[in-house]
């Protein structure tokens, strides 16, 4: 596949997958949690229902992205929802603040069961790690992003092939012995609208997309690129089933159970890498929000305002974190999923959808008559 390729229908994948798997299934936790609590083979039709729905809403998503010319959400939302636009930046900034925290922890633990060292030098590093690539902007990310997932899937390859090899036998009896049981669409569901409020915030990878069919490719690929390695950790945990269900973290279960010190570290490096992409991709999203500010004035912003930005967000994050945030993460995601199900997931999948339509039957966006932000070159 020659490069234009990847980028087209391959890359905005790989960019949601990176900011989905720490705040998302990283640590084993949420798999548990969504998919595993219910049971072997309910969890894994609840894996490929979130799959579809990932699917369906990111193919939406960049095709009104690309037809609008809507590459950072906040002219993503405009187009959407118009004045109602805002509501979304509003929720999207407390989710970036609850998951920013979480990492910030997440990266500090890390560092510091694996390595021994200090829990603020962990949180510094990751810090300084998504400072950088913040402030050498788009195509950096984008490199990063491509390349680190490769890197993890890999390791996640090895993770499921040696617990295949160890635990072969124990997860065909888990899986045959399991009865289907209820409760896996509303599952799926649950899980695949607890990640797609990051998809507004990652479009700037979709300005390498030129025709509708690369758009809805790219999104239609973008669902499983993003959960195969999830269901790769999945069926691993299945062979630990039941008692995996209770372990904070399900992944250094796992990791022990194997018992290669090794494995674990390269885990928990790749793992730590994974964090970085969630903050950088989050807080990314919101420097192209700011950029096409200064766009809409005919201005370039200033380089030093994406790394001050990003410590800012990354500072504020860890500073909440230590008052007790992250106990609040339960109900704070749960109230926060189902304010993106009402301002993003149903309007895109219907309004957005009536949208489209009316522009394909016009032929072009003048048509529609909706006036055009400037296009800003991405960094």
């Amino acid at each position: 596949m020659s490069g234009a390729a990847f980028r087209k229908y391959l890359l905005p994948g790989f960019v949601f997958q990176s900011v989905v798997i720490a705040g998302g299934y990283g640590t084993g936790r949420e798999i548990a949690e969504f998919f595993l609590t219910l049971g072997p083979r309910a969890g894994i039709l609840a894996i490929l229902v979130s799959t579809a729905a990932w699917s369906a809403v990111c193919a939406v998503s960049f095709e009104f992205a690309r037809a609008f010319s809507s590459y950072e959400y906040r002219s993503f939302f405009e187009r959407l929802l118009g004045r109602a636009g805002f509501l979304y930046e509003v929720c999207y900034l407390v989710f970036l603040t609850i998951v920013l925290a979480v990492i910030a922890a997440a990266a500090g633990s890390i560092l510091e069961d694996t390595f021994g060292v200090s829990y603020i030098l962990g949180v510094v590093g990751m810090m300084v790690a998504i400072g950088f690539l913040v402030f050498r902007g788009t195509r950096a990310i984008e490199r990063f992003f491509s390349g680190w997932s490769f890197v993890l899937y890999g390791v996640y390859v090895i993770l499921f092939v040696w617990s295949l090899s160890a635990f072969g036998d124990q997860v065909a009896e888990k899986l045959a012995a399991d009865p289907l049981g209820p409760g896996w669409v509303v599952g799926g569901v649950r899980y695949a609208a607890y990640n797609l409020a990051l998809i507004p915030a990652i479009l700037f990878c979709v300005q390498h997309v030129e025709t509708r069919k690369e758009a809805v490719s790219a999104g239609l690929l973008a669902g499983p690129i993003a959960m195969a390695p999830g269901l790769m950790f999945f069926l691993a945990m299945v062979g630990h089933f039941p008692q995996i269900v209770e372990r904070e973290v399900p992944a250094n279960f796992i990791l022990e159970t194997l018992g290669s010190r090794a494995f674990q570290i390269t885990f928990q490096v790749v793992l730590f890498g994974t964090l970085v992409e969630t903050g950088t991709g989050m807080i990314h999203g919101v420097n192209e929000r700011v950029a096409a500010a200064f766009a809409r004035h005919r201005a370039s912003m200033p380089v030093f305002v994406r790394p001050t930005l990003a410590i800012a967000l990354l500072l504020t994050g860890t500073l909440l974190a230590q008052f007790g945030l992250i106990a609040l993460i339960a109900r704070g995601y749960g109230t926060l999923t189902w304010l993106f199900l009402v301002i993003y997931v149903v309007p895109v999948l219907t309004l957005g959808v009536v949208k489209l339509g009316r522009l394909g039957r016009g032929g072009s966006r003048a048509f529609s008559g909706e006036a055009q932000e400037p296009r800003y070159p991405p960094r």
